[in-house]
């Protein structure tokens, strides 16, 4: 069932805005190489003991989005949640799909089956050290 808006008129982001999304680990150095080396994000920035948290910011150079990690020191936020945590990625080019797959194993990430099996019929499923997972979907994105 669609979501229908309860304003008048939709909001608009800048073109210039950037998402990021953000989450912590125990692992921060072991997290974000992982992410560097199976998905191309590169570090943009890092900050150690601002207000108690150590963190690094990742970005990709061909899209508008972040990937930052932190760690709260003193704090042990264990694992995923669930299996079901996931950042999804379409990739339609399937010989690039295919390449990026095996990258993903290259930098540490294990294969897995998916939590929810719709994700599994056109890509493939792969876990960090957290227990957070990333889909990459082999087709192109539609509504």
């Amino acid at each position: 069932m669609p979501i229908k808006p309860t304003f008048s008129h939709p909001p608009v982001l800048a073109p210039s805005a950037v998402m990021r999304i953000a989450r912590p680990t125990d692992n921060l150095a072991m997290v974000s190489e992982m992410y560097c080396c199976g998905l191309g994000f590169s570090p943009l920035g890092h900050f150690t003991d601002h207000q108690g948290f150590d963190g690094v910011i990742l970005g990709h150079p061909h899209h508008a989005y972040h990937l930052e990690f932190t760690h709260h020191r003193g704090v042990e936020v264990g694992a995923a949640p669930t299996q079901d945590n996931l950042l999804v990625f379409y990739i339609p080019d399937e010989k690039l799909w295919t390449s990026q797959c095996q990258q993903m194993l290259v930098a540490g990430f294990n294969a897995v089956a998916s939590y929810n099996p719709y994700w599994d019929v056109s890509g493939k499923t792969f876990e960090d050290t957290d227990g957070y997972r990333v889909v990459l979907q082999q087709r192109e994105w539609t509504l």
